[in-house]
């Protein structure tokens, strides 16, 4: 075992089971360049006015938090644990400063939902020109509105999962409860990556390669651009379309 890795070990030991305030710092500093990738993850969808060290300063909490809640034995990585508890703390303050315009929600929903019932009348996936046509709206005004969209970057928690249903759930009741016993989770588990990768591969080919350098090559907006021979803000646009289509497919899974 190189010696980097078994003294994280320890630090991980000594914290543990003693509480050593000496280890808890030793193991947030050495975890602290993820607080920083995270945070220029999240940055990148969000206006210029959003300082990225006010980002920094909120995924800290959420590093801190992810130390103090790890439970080693339970066998997890903690990097992937600790970025969801950072992402989670970063967006948990844009929330609370509520920096998004009424305006923009507003047409969020009504694209989701616009697109929601193409792609049930369609049967696929539809176009920008079909979304366009079908709210009313020149494209290069629905591009706008994607751009826009794009700078939310998160959905509240207690947004509905399906705005046209009366009667549909939240985001916040499809957490889960971490001291539940859930002997179906790994099946779960698989089921919705499944779902995740079929629903992608559904996508138009533009969208589906912008998702795929983004999230699976780690490739900024800005590389895809330069990839595709697009602008960035045009990337940040195909990259919401597609979002809110897998979104979509998840409220009502279109497997027809």
């Amino acid at each position: 075992m190189p010696d980097g890795q078994q003294h994280l070990d320890e630090l991980w030991q000594s914290y543990k089971a003693t509480g050593d305030q000496a280890a808890r710092e030793g193991l947030i500093l050495h975890y602290s360049p993820l607080v920083k990738f995270v945070a220029g993850r999240v940055g990148s969808g969000l206006p210029k006015n959003v300082d990225q060290s006010d980002l920094v300063s909120f995924g800290t909490f959420g590093l801190i938090d992810a130390v103090d809640k790890f439970e080693p034995e339970r066998g997890f990585k903690f990097e992937t644990y600790a970025v969801n508890r950072i992402k989670g703390a970063i967006l948990d303050e844009l929330r609370a400063l509520d920096w998004v315009p009424r305006s923009v929600r507003s047409r969020a929903r009504e694209i989701q939902r616009t697109m929601a019932e193409l792609e049930h009348k369609l049967q696929r996936t539809p176009t920008e020109d079909e979304v366009a046509e079908a709210m009313d709206v020149p494209l290069e005004t629905l591009r706008d509105h994607l751009g826009e969209i794009a700078n939310l970057g998160f959905v509240a928690l207690d947004e509905l999962l399906n705005p046209t249903e009366r009667d549909s759930g939240s985001m916040s009741e499809m957490i889960a409860d971490t001291g539940a016993i859930d002997p179906s989770g790994n099946f779960e588990k698989e089921e919705t990556r499944y779902m995740l990768a079929d629903s992608i591969n559904r996508l138009p080919d533009r969208e589906r390669l912008v998702l795929t350098l983004y999230y699976y090559e780690g490739l900024t907006l800005a590389e895809i651009g330069g990839i595709l021979n697009v602008t960035e803000s045009r990337i940040c646009q195909i990259h919401t379309k597609a979002v809110l289509s897998l979104r979509n497919r998840f409220i009502e899974p279109a497997y027809r």
